[in-house]
């Protein structure tokens, strides 16, 4: 058996092994101990027809930190993970799978077949999400993994639907909807994604009715006018009030609108004349129910112009509208045409233009469900990390519409709804009824929509766990604890969750939202497939190891805001690892005898300074890291970690502890063996939640570890550990070691030669300073140190630094290679003889002088002056050198 780790640092060579070690451990179970208080988190469920990208990367480092941390800390921690069906992404993949192979559209396949091969779809690439989870290292409970579509999610989605149709809270009617034409299928309001983008204001005119010049209406839709059903203005607009009531033209068309007088319209957008179209705008369409106006629509459900339109019938909506408007301008109707902004809504799936659209759809009624979350915001029940993210909760939930939930898709959670074909009677239930309620028919025909994908993601923290059934682990686990997401979905899924939980389970789903920011490129741009500039994960796990990845991810951000993907701070995190591995090695190294057993190790001796301060360093790490990770600042817990390894653990404490390592006292070898060794545990625990896979393996080559290092208890803060006089007097020994260092490198002498100091003070640090001779020696390479009170005492020729009330000189005699002094001063005298001669002969040459330009006689002149300076200087110095030889 090996008793050390390899030589190189490979993480290919331990990251799958451990991996595996932890999952079959049942490392990350989650075990219902009710003597522990539960910490749980949700994973938000990746989509089946996902690739793991970088903002994955992100979102699951945040939460494995986080669920680490906690079951190092005794919590009966759960991490629960599950994947989402993904309504939209998946239907257009299978369909695109089954048109590219067989040559047929989903119609022609028809639906039960469809849905078989979409569910064969899932089982073949659904998993590779997850197993790409596992590459990076999520400690996620899989024996509990869930999908959105299993049979429990299934009952939790119609149980929920049907709960809100019994309280009045869902509704079927015409309404306006978000249509994307491309994935045929209404989208609710955050499913619709608003881009500002050029477009065009056309001023057109309305002409009266009685033969009066009429009004002249803004809009950026001109192919709308064909369903237009009046033309609006405000009532107290001075410019319309004798057209209030009036009728005016739709140009061309003929058809006569009336003149109404409302609210909506504001008299300085535009012209303050807004023509009425219900049946394509959701504003337009309120006005509509206010003045009892039809609803004709022209656009049909694939953008196409309809009858109405008619000899524009056939053509897509931009077509259409380029030939009506040449038409409008050929018959002297278009005003003007004016260049603006316009914020386009797009459909989130594949980016058409979303068409507002009339249609008959199913709708929650938003009011009253948002009502309690507003409340629970406001309360502190629930709280945004960083706090600001609570305002865009609020604004969203306060101007919130009904929310429309059918989709036009067959892979879904289909809606729970039956109509009679005998009576036309409709029948919400929570099983298919065999028979009408009213008419006895059994002739029953369910509803052919599915649900939107976030009605049954809003349920996600407590179907997961058992809803509807009191499981368990419902009781156990619910509320969760914190919900880690970006900041681009709050609305989609966080105030879904939010009004879901209060309705069923009336409580808050958890109590902390930590909002997170985007994994954007080296130069501040949204990684995506059209700049080609994204970064795969597992490519840099591959290249690089999980935990640089996940180092660099974690410890790169802080709350609410995006980080920035940068190759060389992901060098430097694999650099932190190769770091830690080295030591770990040297350390192991000196455990062990020539037969690779452990020699002994012993806590009896007395510590030196030097333990001490280490010690003190690592107890204050412990209480800074848990103090930052309780606040989510995880980012500022994780560079405190880094710093206390490699700064004062490796840089310092190994090197300060080797000369006794190499000693001839058995007792303190022993001791300076076993502070390695604790020091080195409890920096790997804390280290464990950012770098999981480097730490355990090092762990298992450590003396006295039973248990694998993810289920170690988390270190916690020693009150008794009190050693501030040693730590005062350490940092003061090494504050003069980096300076001396400093001085030997602005001299440029080599760490090799042999230095002499002298170290003056007048206060108690030139006792400290005393103290710690040993390491300064050892450190510094210093052969002699001179302690002194006064600056007579100091030679003229010297080099100096200050540390807090202490200065340190060093000798220059001691610092210069004088022969090579005196070899690179003549060197540089000879070339400065050279340029002060091609100086000379240049300023005597009256050809130059008198063609050249003033300025640049005067240049050469100055040039002159300044080498024969430095001419000067040489010679002095090679003078004072020569003596020195």
């Amino acid at each position: 058996m090996k008793r050390n780790l390899a030589k190189t640092y490979d993480p290919k060579s331990f990251e799958d092994r451990i991996y595996k070690r932890w999952e079959s451990s049942g490392a990350f179970r989650g075990k219902r101990d009710k003597n522990k208080t539960p910490y749980t988190i949700v994973m938000p469920p990746p989509n089946i027809t996902g690739q793991l990208h970088m903002g994955h990367a992100l979102d699951h480092v945040l939460q494995d930190v986080l669920i680490r941390w906690r079951r190092m800390q005794g919590y009966d921690a759960l991490w629960l993970p599950g994947t989402d069906h993904a309504s939209i992404a998946t239907e257009v993949k299978v369909a695109e799978k089954i048109f590219e192979e067989e040559g047929k559209t989903k119609e022609e396949l028809g639906r039960e077949e469809f849905l078989k091969r979409a569910w064969e779809w899932k089982e073949t690439y659904g998993g590779k999400i997850t197993e790409q989870c596992r590459k990076l290292g999520d400690s996620c409970d899989w024996e509990r993994e869930r999908f959105t579509m299993d049979e429990g999610c299934n009952r939790a989605v119609t149980e929920f639907f049907v709960r809100l149709y019994e309280e009045g809270l869902i509704y079927k009617g015409n309404r306006i909807i978000n249509w994307c034409p491309s994935c045929k299928t209404s989208l609710s309001d955050a499913e619709v994604e608003h881009e500002d983008k050029n477009g065009k204001y056309y001023y057109i005119r309305y002409p009266a009715a009685d033969g009066g010049e009429g009004l002249v209406v803004a809009t950026s839709r001109p192919e709308t006018m064909f369903g237009d059903v009046a033309v609006a203005v405000h009532p107290d607009d001075e410019r319309y009030k004798d057209l209030i009531g009036k009728k005016v033209i739709l140009p061309i068309v003929g058809k006569e609108l009336p003149v109404i007088a409302d609210e909506y319209p504001d008299p300085e957008k535009g012209t303050g004349a807004v023509k009425i179209t219900p049946a394509h705008d959701p504003n337009e369409f309120e006005v509509g129910l206010r003045h009892n106006l039809p609803q004709p629509c022209c656009i049909d459900e694939v953008a196409v112009m309809n009858s109405l339109a008619g000899k524009y019938k056939g053509m897509n909506r931009y077509e259409c509208r380029k030939a009506w408007v040449a038409e409008l301008e050929a018959n002297g109707y278009l005003v003007k045409v004016e260049d603006i902004v316009i914020p386009i809504g797009e459909c989130y799936r594949c980016e058409d233009t979303i068409e507002p659209m009339l249609s008959e759809q199913w709708f929650v009624s938003m009011k009253k469900l948002a009502e309690p979350a507003i409340e629970a915001a406001k309360k502190g029940d629930l709280l945004h990390v960083p706090e600001r993210f609570e305002k865009i909760y609020l604004h969203w939930l306060e101007e919130i519409r009904d929310w429309c939930i059918s989709r036009q898709l067959w892979w879904g959670h289909r809606i729970p709804a039956y109509y009679c074909q005998k009576c036309d009677e409709m029948i919400v239930a929570r099983t298919a009824p065999e028979k009408c309620t009213k008419c006895d028919s059994t002739d029953i025909v369910q509803d052919e929509d599915v649900l939107d994908t976030w009605f049954s993601s809003a349920l996600w923290p407590f179907s997961t766990l058992g809803w509807p059934e009191k499981t368990p682990d419902l009781e156990h686990y619910y509320p969760t604890d914190v919900l880690v997401t970006g900041y681009d979905i709050i609305f989609f899924w966080v105030v879904r969750m939010v009004f879901s939980a209060l309705f069923i389970m009336k409580e808050v789903p958890f109590k902390y939202v930590y909002v997170h920011g985007l994994v954007r490129d080296a130069e501040g741009r949204k990684m995506s497939k059209s700049l080609g500039n994204g970064v795969d994960p597992l490519e840099v796990i591959d290249q690089y190891g999980a935990d640089a990845l996940r180092f660099m991810l974690s410890t790169g951000i802080s709350p609410g805001n995006d980080i920035r993907f940068k190759m060389d701070r992901l060098e430097s995190c694999r650099n932190f690892a190769n770091k830690l591995w080295n030591a770990s090695r040297f350390v192991i190294m000196n455990l062990l005898d020539e037969d690779g057993n452990f020699l002994p190790m012993s806590d009896k001796g007395t510590l030196k300074d030097e333990d001490k301060w280490i010690l003190s360093k690592v107890n204050e790490a412990v209480k800074d890291v848990t103090a930052n990770m309780e606040k989510f600042e995880l980012a500022i817990a994780g560079q405190k970690i880094y710093e206390l390894i490699w700064n004062e653990y490796c840089d310092w404490y190994i090197e300060l502890v080797k000369a006794r390592l190499y000693g001839d006292d058995e007792a303190d070898k022993e001791l300076a063996r076993y502070v390695l060794v604790k020091v080195l545990k409890a920096m790997l625990k804390l280290l464990h939640p950012y770098m999981p896979f480097i730490t355990e393996e090092i762990w298992g080559y450590l003396p006295g570890n039973d248990e694998q290092l993810i289920l170690a208890d988390w270190p916690t803060y020693e009150e008794g550990i009190d050693y501030a006089e040693e730590v005062k007097r350490m940092e003061l020994a090494m504050g003069i070691i980096r300076s001396i260092r400093n001085i030997r490198a602005e001299a440029e002498a080599k760490p090799s030669r042999k230095l002499r100091a002298i170290i003056l003070s007048n206060d108690e640090n030139l006792e400290y300073a005393k103290q710690g001779e040993s390491y300064i020696k050892n450190l510094a390479n210093i052969t002699e140190i001179s302690f002194v009170q006064s600056k007579e005492q100091v030679p003229d020729e010297v080099m100096s630094a200050v540390v807090d009330s202490v200065e340190i000189f060093i000798p220059l005699d001691d610092l210069l290679d004088y022969e090579a002094e005196f070899e690179r001063l003549e060197k540089e005298k000879a070339r400065l003889a050279k340029e002060v001669e091609r100086l000379n002969k240049k300023l005597e040459n009256q050809g130059f002088i008198s063609k050249a330009p003033k300025h640049i006689v005067d240049e050469e002149r100055q040039k002159l002056i300044k080498y024969e300076d430095m001419y000067k200087k040489v010679e002095e110095r090679l003078a004072i050198v020569a003596k020195k030889i």
